[in-house]
């Protein structure tokens, strides 16, 4: 392997065994990565796990400046029996028709209502878990979780084994152009997971969960909501490739910056359809996927303006051709 993956030059020439072979190699790098990934996954399974259950809603309540109708329905009850049993406690110990005895033996029960109402947990948290159904679901489950995040976790050096392979075809003004990308690409797509999973995921999943959520009872199944969040910050990572994208086909001479400038219009339509495709086709899923595809559109327009009055620049420090130059006059 290390033979086949050594550097390769522009002028080199493969025969197709060798390039075939290359490609095998780092199919198998590829292959090692994700295996490599998917082992770790599966021994960190319960943390990757919780990470994903963290945009399921969740409860916390308070006692003290809220009242005791900030806590759950039955700590409140107990607490409030407590309180009432103190209180009444707390009479019987300043009674006269009691003994001194008996008053002391008040006294106590009122210190201990006190302590047990006290000792009742001030906040509350609740939080949902999703659902398994079946005798072997939440091993398949986990390892599909597992196979998830290995992907998810190796795309960059996927993207990268992608790039090495293309990368000798290139020429050396060609490759000034592809190498800034193939370090760029993997880096915009983990930027894109980073803000499905922070901004995109949490709000989705209330608004998905909690719609009408008093005419049904919901019950969150553990493989479909997985895939959904993580189709999700795939689809977005991807989606985050748009500059790049635009940047070759603006290499190509297919677009400029003038061309995107005038097209907006058909563009932001465009990418709210693509967001709309994406899994979760809600109004704030869709919204929170369009939005930040826009100001990458945006951005694009600036980069591709600058590239148009670079390439400008350039043609007008090129000498002109003179008329007949390079010509056999005999």
């Amino acid at each position: 392997m290390a033979k086949v993956l050594r550097p390769i030059g522009h002028e080199d020439r493969l025969s197709m065994i060798e390039h075939l072979d290359e490609l095998r190699s780092r199919l198998i790098v590829c292959l090692a990565v994700l295996v490599v990934a998917f082992v770790g996954c599966f021994v960190f399974n319960h943390q990757l796990i919780g990470l994903l259950n963290r945009a399921l809603p969740s409860e916390s309540m308070a006692a003290g400046s809220q009242g005791l109708a900030a806590l759950p329905k039955e700590a409140s009850e107990l607490r409030r029996a407590f309180d009432k049993s103190a209180q009444g406690a707390l009479r019987l110990a300043g009674s006269r028709d009691l003994s001194a005895a008996d008053r002391a033996a008040m006294a106590q029960i009122e210190l201990g209502m006190r302590q047990a109402a006290n000792a009742l947990p001030a906040h509350v948290t609740t939080k949902e878990k999703p659902i398994t159904i079946g005798v072997g679901e939440p091993f398949m489950t986990t390892l599909a979780v597992c196979a998830y995040f290995a992907l998810l976790f190796a795309l960059p050096v996927l993207i990268y084994q992608a790039y090495a392979f293309v990368l000798p075809a290139l020429s050396s003004e060609e490759k000034r152009a592809a190498v800034p990308v193939m370090m760029v690409a993997p880096l915009l797509f983990l930027v894109g997971v980073v803000f499905a999973y922070a901004v995109v995921l949490p709000p989705a999943v209330h608004f998905l969960q909690g719609y009408n959520s008093s005419e049904f009872n919901i019950l969150v199944g553990a493989n479909t909501y997985y895939k959904f969040e993580i189709f999700t910050m795939l689809g977005i990572g991807v989606a985050f490739q748009m500059p790049l994208g635009l940047l070759a086909l603006h290499r190509l001479g297919v677009v400029n910056g003038t061309t995107l400038t005038r097209h907006w219009r058909y563009a932001v339509v465009g990418i709210a359809v693509i967001a709309a495709a994406m899994p979760g086709a809600d109004p704030v899923t869709t919204a929170l996927e369009t939005l930040p595809l826009v100001v990458l559109y945006l951005a694009s327009i600036v980069l591709l303006k600058i590239a148009d009055r670079r390439a400008a620049a350039r043609a007008l420090e090129e000498p002109p051709v003179a008329f007949g130059d390079g010509v056999d006059v005999n």
